[in-house]
């Protein structure tokens, strides 16, 4: 686009509320904003004598085309906005480099016999959901404590009382059988309303309670319950001492903080629940220093809560920020009910957002650490492979069977630093029979890199063993045409600790130094090309058990057995599943009663 149109597009802007696009002269997006009065900012950019940041004055040179759409109100313009951005990733926005969904706990509190379950989306269905659990080892953490102390189902089976025997879960005292009739729903739901308060920090009420249960059981000589009771308050005061941040009752907040190192600049999202911090999101830019602190947080509150999360009661941040009201109406909106956004300078809160700041600066540190431990490792691979550069994209490969059933393999994608999880494929060994890894090796890798188009190529393939499958995944590379990629080996000698790189071309190996960049790099690599595969192979072996089991059950065809496999992962879930469970997953009444006669023998 010439300057005249560009020119010509300016003084045509609308004067609505609104967002706009600019584009360099490829086509490629290089900023995504919006404005109250689309005129007026977008104009701003080009007006002669503007003092704009080094940032924004490297994007308005490069600006070829313009494109704006118009919304009926700010807030539209908002979440339009923030759509656009993590839709095409603009260069000169800031852009949050993590893109998944987080996991919560849901509750149906409606149900007859609530359950908790996992889930990644928040739905306006009636159901209580806590969360986000981030990393997902404190939602674990907080699973176990609750299985523990409060005996609560964790089955799937339509529970109505009539079931002929409990399950070992019974046995070990960790749900009363509510699905046999033992325990009443008056008593379940009660056990469900200490959960709740368990997830909401409501720590008084959930000890009083179980403290008068207790003295209850206690007064009318039922020592064994009440002694139950006892230690499930036990455990429950012992979680919350180690849990507890802060003495603000039933706090619900999400914490921002912000550190800078240099030009790099880290991000913390603290999660407060009922005063317990659940865990923590961290968010690094390595170049950032021109992005003012308002920007990075108002973009990382944007994209952040985009998705299908829950907004806080409380949003707690480090500066003041811009449209802080509309970001606000926005949270509430998505929540359901008022949510304030606050700067605190004093208190309480204002010591949540320096706890943020400390984990921001930690964290900028280590990945500052982790960046340059990855630049010492890829001088040194450039350094043995004669390469003509440090590889940016690494690719590993490892090989899965059992006693040469169901071979899979994996492929695990290393890029600048991270391994890149949207890169990882995995596959079925079609062209091989029994244990043979060398060929299952050699199909993958020419799989891989003759039919796997929509990937890019890497600068170095690892492949996990000696020798032997250095050979077959050699032998890969030039049936796909691709002998020129860089590849090694690497393995340990039998009974030694040390790794080895095996190259092609060399009958010896070279003997890493277990602490240098490069050793960790690789093996990093190799333990999770490892950790994919075993993981596939499990589940594909999951299957055939109950495939194999299935097959013996008269009535039971290739048809049936298919439409099973869809609604369950094991057979164990399929003997728990409701005769109305099963009859949805294609089961007739003749075939139903064969299927319990002999999954019960």
């Amino acid at each position: 686009m010439t300057k005249d149109l560009l020119q010509s597009k300016l003084a045509h802007v609308p004067d609505r509320p609104g967002v706009y696009l600019f584009r360099n002269a490829a086509g490629e997006p290089l900023y995504i904003g919006k404005a109250a009065v689309l005129s007026d900012r977008v104009r701003s950019y080009f007006q002669k004598g503007t003092d704009h940041s080094a940032k924004t004055s490297l994007m308005v040179g490069q600006v070829a085309d313009l494109e704006t759409m118009v919304t009926r109100s700010e807030l539209e313009a908002l979440i339009l906005e923030s759509n656009l951005v993590k839709r095409h990733r603009p260069r000169f926005n800031v852009v949050l480099r993590d893109d998944k969904q987080y996991p919560y706990l849901r509750l149906p509190v409606k149900d007859n016999f609530p359950r908790l379950s996992i889930v990644r989306r928040v739905q306006k269905d009636g159901a209580l959901y806590y969360g986000p659990y981030t990393p997902a080892g404190a939602l674990r953490e907080t699973l176990k404590v609750i299985k523990r102390a409060f005996p609560l189902a964790t089955c799937t089976i339509d529970i109505d009382g009539h079931a002929e025997r409990a399950c070992i879960e019974f046995e070990i005292k960790r749900c009363m059988a509510p699905c046999t009739g033992q325990q009443s729903k008056a008593d379940y739901h009660a056990i469900v309303k200490q959960v709740r308060n368990f997830l909401e920090g409501k720590d008084r009420e959930l000890v009083e309670d179980l403290r008068s249960r207790m003295e209850a059981h206690a007064g009318r000589e039922e020592f064994e319950e009440a002694a139950r009771l006892r230690d499930r308050l036990f455990k429950i005061e012992r979680t919350l001492e180690k849990q507890r941040i802060t003495q603000v009752v039933s706090a619900d907040q999400d914490v921002i903080g912000i550190a800078r190192q240099g030009t790099a600049v880290d991000l913390q999202l603290l999660f407060v629940r009922g005063g317990l911090l659940i865990g923590r999101k961290d968010f690094f830019w390595p170049e950032s220093a021109d992005a003012a602190d308002e920007e990075l947080v108002r973009s990382a509150i944007e994209q952040f809560y985009n998705k299908d999360g829950q907004p806080p009661r409380e949003l707690l941040v480090p500066v003041e920020i811009p449209d802080a009201e509309l970001i606000a109406r926005w949270l509430t909106e998505k929540r359901g009910e008022t949510v304030r956004l606050i700067a605190p300078e004093r208190g309480v809160k204002h010591q949540l957002v320096l706890l943020a700041e400390e984990n921001a600066a930690a964290a900028a540190a280590e990945h500052l650490r982790d960046e340059e431990l990855d630049r010492q490792a890829g001088a040194e691979l450039k350094r043995l492979l004669h390469l003509e550069a440090p590889p940016l994209r690494i690719e590993g490969f490892d090989i899965s069977n059992t006693m040469g059933n169901q071979s899979v393999a994996s492929m695990v994608v290393w890029e600048q630093g991270r391994m890149k999880k949207s890169d990882y494929r995995r596959f079925k060994i079609v062209t091989v029979t029994g244990a043979n890894d060398f060929a299952s090796m050699r199909e993958v890798v020419s799989r891989r890199y003759g039919t796997v188009e929509d990937l890019a190529l890497p600068d170095l393939v690892l492949i996990d063993g000696g020798l032997g499958q250095l050979a077959a995944a050699m032998e890969g590379l030039k049936q796909a045409g691709k002998p020129h990629l860089p590849i090694l080996g690497l393995a340990k000698a039998r009974g030694d600790k040390d790794e080895r790189v095996f190259l092609a071309g060399r009958k010896n190996p070279i003997l890493l130094k277990p602490q240098s960049p490069a050793t960790h790099l690789l093996q990093r690599i190799r333990d999770e090309a490892h950790r994919f595969a075993i993981t596939f192979h499990r589940k594909l072996r999951g299957k055939t058990l109950v495939s194999s089991r299935l097959d013996q059950i008269i009535g039971v065809g290739s048809i049936t057995r298919t439409k099973l496999l869809k609604h369950f992962q094991s057979v164990e879930d399929i003997t728990r599943a409701s005769d109305d469970a099963l009859r949805q997953a294609g089961l007739d009444e003749r075939t139903l009663r064969e299927l319990r006669r002999s999954l019960a023998s």
